[in-house]
């Protein structure tokens, strides 16, 4: 654990906050930013971003403009991302500046996957058996039981995209090549038990604040439900939690972080790490004393943690683009009376201006004094609403 670390100085309401980024985790800042009595401005090249619609200031370029940085730094007591695929040299632009949380160091990390996993593995945390691949010659040979595995661009990849399943060489020296043999990582396919999540907050002062671990399922690639408090073993969420605070600890990162595990024979292997609010901490919202983004807005400007305490179950679920009846125009929506006829979901839409498949447009959270209570009523909604029933 780093021995030096900053001294909190603490930023106020109403001082102007930064954002890079205007989707909608850029949003849910605002949001919580307002709320709290700071101004936000907005830094996103979409005219009609989600979080630019509702800020104080949106900033309309792109994220290496250097007049647009320029802006922000003189107008912006602290500046933090909604997205790891903001350039690390924009971070370290800004810094020279203002405050920014989190560092330039931490995003490069986690925003390259070889960077990830070789930090990982050299900070002594468990993932799963994995190679590095620059160039066809660097693919495993046919005989390696790395196969079936996973081969991931090192870069850019998200929700699912930038993957593609091999379950042999032939098929990974395929789809290396339509990947323009960009760097690579290709990573053993396990059978898993299932998947967790936990979300996190690391103060200036070394402070850990984390969430519940969340129990996460996928439906191509993107996640569909998180339930939370998980339901596997309580051994298994306790460790979840001490390997995610060790993942911040030894990535000396300020922030809020959330980090993604296999589950694989009752074992944790560290999946992802995320320099950011996460998709499987929007529960919080709904079901915590303090959610994940005014946690966000604590850590950059120095104040104290809020408590992460859940007061109540909840199931969270992802609402896609595929649900839109005409799929783009909004011209038509879906059944929301389905939904909102439940008194115990809340609804979250987050602004977007065109419904694409795979695109996320909200999501919503069911909260009930029983867990079991919440998954049922969730998987009710999710039904009426067609979610899972898409076309792949």
């Amino acid at each position: 654990m780093n021995q030096n670390l900053e001294q909190p100085s603490v930023i106020l309401p109403p001082a102007m906050l930064g954002m890079l980024g205007g989707g909608q985790l850029g949003r849910f800042f605002v949001i919580a930013a307002h709320e709290m009595g700071y101004k936000v401005t907005v830094l996103d090249p979409d005219e009609n971003s989600p979080a630019g619609k509702i800020a104080d200031l949106h900033i309309c370029a792109k994220y290496d403009d250097a007049a647009a940085l320029k802006q922000m730094a003189e107008g912006c007591e602290a500046v933090t991302t909604e997205f790891e695929n903001v350039p690390a040299a924009t971070l370290e632009t800004l810094a020279k500046g203002t405050t920014v949380r989190p560092s330039a160091q931490s995003v490069a990390i986690a925003q390259h996957r070889v960077s990830e996993k070789n930090f990982l593995k050299q900070a002594g945390l468990p993932v799963a058996p994995y190679a590095v691949i620059n160039t066809e010659a660097d693919l495993p040979l046919g005989d390696s039981d790395i196969y079936p595995a996973i081969l991931k661009v090192a870069r850019f990849g998200y929700d699912g995209k930038g993957q593609a399943r091999v379950a042999n060489l032939t098929e990974a020296k395929q789809a290396f090549a339509e990947f323009s043999q960009e760097e690579c990582v290709l990573e053993k396919m396990l059978k898993l038990d299932y998947e967790v999540s936990v979300v996190l907050a690391r103060g200036v002062n070394g402070h850990v604040v984390a969430f519940p671990t969340t129990e996460n399922s996928h439906l191509n690639g993107i996640l569909d439900v998180s339930i939370v408090p998980a339901r596997g073993s309580d051994a298994v969420s306790h460790q979840a939690q001490k390997l995610a605070i060790s993942v911040a600890e030894k990535l000396e990162y300020t922030g809020v972080l959330g980090v993604e595990f296999f589950v694989c024979n009752g074992e944790l292997l560290v999946n992802e790490i995320a320099p950011r609010p996460h998709n499987s901490g929007h529960y919080t919202i709904d079901a915590c004393i303090t959610n994940q983004f005014e946690q966000q807005v604590r850590v950059m400007t120095g104040l104290p943690l809020g408590s992460s305490r859940q007061h109540s179950p909840a199931v969270m679920v992802n609402l896609l683009g595929d649900i839109w009846p005409d799929n783009g125009a909004l011209q038509a929506e879906p059944a929301w009376q389905l939904a909102l006829s439940n008194p115990q979901l809340k609804l979250h839409l987050y602004g977007k201006q065109a419904a694409r498949a795979g695109r996320k447009m909200g999501h919503y959270t069911i909260v009930n004094i029983s867990r079991d209570e919440a998954i049922k009523q969730a998987m009710q909604v999710r039904s009426d609403l067609n979610i899972g029933n898409i076309k792949t």
